[in-house]
């Protein structure tokens, strides 16, 4: 398949995933602040946990909520599913396109753990599966009873999955995998417990049996944990963009610091939609703000001592660019996964990696995002040179 119709599929499929994306964070934002905003009132019908005013576009609404369900249900109930089961396929499949389907470019990097392609697929797939069944596992278990406790446990699962995918995928696979193992517990918390659930309530009511008020507990508890995790998940669905996240070989704590940062903004927002005095939250913004800091701190490129007074010249560097950058950075790329040179950028000439000089030092320079999975081998040696060569320039 041509290199063109291949992004062409990428584009599709990613436009999709944005789409259903939006769709279902959007309805975990609206609910959990709908669910915050619920009072209870004078004259509620019976079974109403509590109930919301509210406006929009012109119009006003007023919700209710059962804790449990009505002794009737109308025949057109709305279920909201579909798009956090279709963010999941979306973005499998993206992951088919992009990292599977070239992985010894973009998913293995032969200086974290030199593996066949086959290989770096299973253990994706196998640990995607894992991250879930064992989520799931700590959730049933008495520590899902305590919510700070359990809030705790989920946040290590989550930094020792990035720990594990850091020594085993490239930089940028390693992120990318902590975006789709959060993402995978999000989905099959819906797809697993959430919509289960409440349809074994409907067919309770609908037996003229009493529905088990804990199946909607655990719902709810698993959403809550789905709206936590919908900040930091997205940041990391864009980390590939972003070769300084994974630049110094501490993606855990880069993780656990966005994890942390992200919640924390979550957090603030919900206790405000709940209407909590602020100075009971107040201080999950300052945590935002120390952990997005320190993140930044850990990722700010480091100038290497040893390059000071390094001479290098212009053949040299053409040298460099012609062994392991030109194939994919030319007019007409000679590699077979381009058609054209990524985001416009080519250096064939010392002028143009002069110009690119910001983007070949984040990809090529601080990082070893390029060349992509290190195909070419390009040494720490080359990357120091060039480095000294753009210092100057």
């Amino acid at each position: 398949m041509s290199a063109f119709i291949v992004e062409w599929l990428n584009l599709i499929v990613r436009w999709a995933h944005l789409i259903v994306g939006i769709g279902w964070i959007g309805t975990s934002f609206y609910f959990i602040a709908l669910d915050l905003a619920l009072k209870k009132r004078e004259a509620m019908r019976e079974g109403v946990y509590g109930t919301a005013w509210e406006v929009h576009g012109g119009g006003f609404y007023h919700v209710e909520k059962f804790l449990v369900a009505p002794k009737e249900l109308p025949p057109d109930l709305k279920w909201y599913q579909w798009d956090a089961y279709l963010t999941w396929v979306t973005g499998f499949a993206l992951l088919i396109l992009q990292y599977y389907w070239q992985a010894d470019v973009f998913l293995i990097s032969p200086n974290v753990l030199p593996m066949l392609p086959g290989q770096a697929i299973f253990i994706s797939m196998a640990s995607l599966a894992a991250g879930w069944f064992i989520y799931d596992r700590i959730c049933k278990s008495p520590i899902g009873q305590n919510t700070p406790l359990l809030g705790l446990v989920v946040f290590a699962l989550i930094v020792g999955a990035a720990w594990f995918f850091s020594h085993v995928f490239s930089g940028r696979g390693a992120l990318i995998h902590v975006g789709a193992f959060i993402g995978t517990i999000m989905a099959v918390n819906v797809f697993g417990v959430i919509i289960p659930n409440q349809k074994k309530i409907v067919a309770s009511l609908l037996k003229g049996e009493e529905p088990d008020a804990r199946l909607g507990a655990i719902g709810k508890q698993r959403s809550v944990h789905n709206n936590y995790l919908t900040l930091p998940v997205l940041l990391m669905m864009v980390s590939n963009h972003y070769p300084m996240l994974a630049q110094h070989g501490q993606t855990w704590l880069i993780v656990a610091l966005i994890v942390l940062s992200g919640a924390s903004v979550r957090h603030f927002i919900n206790r405000h939609d709940a209407h909590d005095p602020l100075e009971k939250f107040a201080w999950a913004l300052p945590v935002a703000v120390v952990a997005l800091g320190a993140a930044i701190y850990l990722t700010a490129p480091r100038t290497d001592p040893g390059i000071a007074g390094m001479e290098v010249s212009d053949a040299e560097v053409l040298t460099i660019a012609g062994k392991h950058c030109i194939m994919c950075h030319a007019s007409r790329p000679s590699h077979e996964g381009f058609d054209a040179a990524p985001k416009g950028v080519v250096l064939t000439s010392i002028d143009e990696i002069v110009r690119h000089k910001e983007q070949v030092l984040a990809q090529a320079v601080h990082s070893d995002t390029m060349p992509l999975g290190n195909e070419t081998g390009m040494t720490e040696e080359e990357r120091r040179k060039l480095g000294a060569f753009l210092a100057n320039h």
